[in-house]
């Protein structure tokens, strides 16, 4: 039976790792597991039932019960939370300011590496997040460190959001990213690293195509290798 190939990209926010990731994936027919979204959809829910993040008891009643699952609709890859589409719900500033300080708390970690490991079972997948190649698949056939300057990753975030319709300055959007930064660096549980057997890829000076094809080839090379 041939052995599934699992491709881990770690890396900053807003580096480009969702986008490379995504159209790697469907450029080979892999599945494309956005770890981030899986953060984003309970941190979503946590804000939609007004929950205290910081209470352990209220949050391990709402992870007992959490499924989340990607489905394809109209050519495009969905995030559904217990059956909602949270798609775009997800993406909204409120929970982009809370889902680092949701993403460091232990037993949502564990019950996120629990869900994203079940996703990686008897197929090709590109997993990317930020403690992918160090904690969810630390024996994933690839592993790459996606890294870009701070104020790039700042525009193009605030273009995304600007492009899906949410009002809200740039200097709102890169004060976001740098305190995600702090807090994915600096987290007890599973913090932001490169591991020595990832490859170091900056962006910053990349056209998306060209990181796209980058990686590409880097999964072509590696799978013949294996």
């Amino acid at each position: 039976m041939k052995k599934n190939f699992i491709v881990a990209i770690d890396g900053y926010a807003g580096s480009g790792k969702s986008t490379i990731a995504k159209e790697v994936a469907q450029r080979l027919n892999f599945f494309y597991l956005d770890t981030g979204a899986m953060y984003r959809a309970i941190t979503y829910k946590i804000i939609k039932e007004k929950i205290d993040y910081k209470n352990e008891k209220e949050l391990k009643k709402i992870l007992k019960n959490i499924n989340i699952d990607f489905l394809e609709k109209d050519g495009k890859i969905r995030v559904y939370l217990n059956g909602e589409d949270v798609t775009k719900k997800i993406r909204e500033p409120k929970v982009e300011k809370l889902v680092s300080a949701v993403s460091a708390i232990k037993i949502v970690r564990e019950k996120m590496v629990e869900l994203q490991r079940k996703f990686a079972q008897k197929r090709d997948l590109i997993a990317e997040g930020r403690d992918i190649t160090s904690v969810v698949f630390p024996d994933a056939n690839l592993k790459i460190f996606v890294d870009c300057d701070l104020k790039e990753r700042a525009k193009r975030r605030y273009k995304e959001l600007k492009g899906k319709g949410f009002k809200i300055s740039f200097k709102k959007v890169l004060k976001n990213l740098i305190l995600r930064d702090k807090f994915d660096q600096e987290r007890e549980y599973s913090p932001l690293r490169k591991t020595a057997d990832s490859i170091y890829l900056n962006t910053t000076a990349l056209t998306i195509e060209e990181e796209i094809e980058l990686v590409k080839s880097l999964i072509e090379f590696f799978k013949k290798q294996n």
